[in-house]
């Protein structure tokens, strides 16, 4: 697969994983600066600036920052988009396209460096959330949470390393392609703390794209469509986290459109982690 890796220059996480790029040999992977916040780059694939070094890239990777009043360290991953509202960007109702198979890969190599560096980071998926709005499937990796981690090198290298790890994703989606069930879910805080366990698991055999969090629901036939139609692979089932499903009313009402739509689900407590 080939990707590009962008970062703001507004963006101190940005800027320090950038910096730590430069020790990594990636001659065939565009790694660009923008000039605005990433999630206001509104189809940055289609701009003049960027076009002629995005147009080979199958995949668009944000290294960014993730801003939070808690002060956690964390490195994270996640798809963008907006199921209701749009107040960071993005458009109202519309997601970004996003690939499962990377988003498991990442997670697990991640999780790895980390485990190697000794760092003292969680690894977390967070829901689908803000801008930018663009047509090529995209990411996000990012170091959370405040201005002391984001300049943290140690944690910009893992990022680093990861993304330099990315090289290898087509040998890895080689062998493990077949072995693995794609699931959009429904359910979650923020932080998707069962979600993160299962798309790290090398027993659960799922790769998780999109994430519906609780605070989203009701849930809407168009939210899922959204998020099926815009996961790059085939979906094979919805992964539920039952007790972030709301009340018995809500799971049930969940449970009617995802039948409607054709398609198993399943609950998050029966799945290997």
């Amino acid at each position: 697969m080939n990707y590009a890796i962008l970062y703001s220059k507004k963006d101190e996480a940005g800027m320090n994983i950038a910096e730590q790029l430069k020790k990594f040999f990636m001659p065939q992977v565009p790694i660009l600066e923008m000039k605005k916040d990433s999630i206001h780059e509104e189809n940055i694939d289609e701009k003049e600036e960027y076009k002629e070094q995005l147009k080979n890239a199958d995949l668009i990777i944000f290294a960014t920052k993730h801003q939070s009043k808690e002060n956690r360290n964390t490195l994270s991953l996640h798809a963008p988009g907006n199921w209701r509202n749009a107040d960071y960007g993005g458009k109202p109702g519309k997601i970004c396209k996003t690939s499962a198979l990377a988003l498991k890969f990442l997670a697990q190599k991640m999780q790895e460096n980390i485990q190697k560096e000794n760092l003292n980071y969680e690894l977390t998926l967070e829901c689908t959330h803000h801008g930018p709005l663009i047509n090529k499937p995209c990411l996000f990796i990012e170091i959370g949470t405040t201005i002391e981690q984001w300049q943290n090198k140690k944690a910009a290298s893992v990022i680093a390393k990861t993304l330099s790890d990315f090289q290898e994703f087509d040998k890895w989606k080689s062998e493990y392609k077949s072995k693995l069930k794609v699931a959009v879910c429904v359910g979650s805080p923020h932080y998707s703390p069962n979600f993160t366990k299962i798309q790290l698991s090398q027993e659960s055999n799922i790769a998780i794209s999109h994430i519906i969090p609780e605070y989203q629901l009701p849930l809407t036939e168009s939210m899922l469509k959204e998020a099926i139609e815009k996961t790059q692979e085939n979906v094979d089932l919805i992964l539920m986290d039952w007790k972030g499903c709301g009340n018995s009313a809500s799971r049930l009402q969940i449970i009617q459109i995802i039948e409607k739509l054709g398609m198993p689900h399943e609950r998050t407590e029966r799945i290997n982690k």
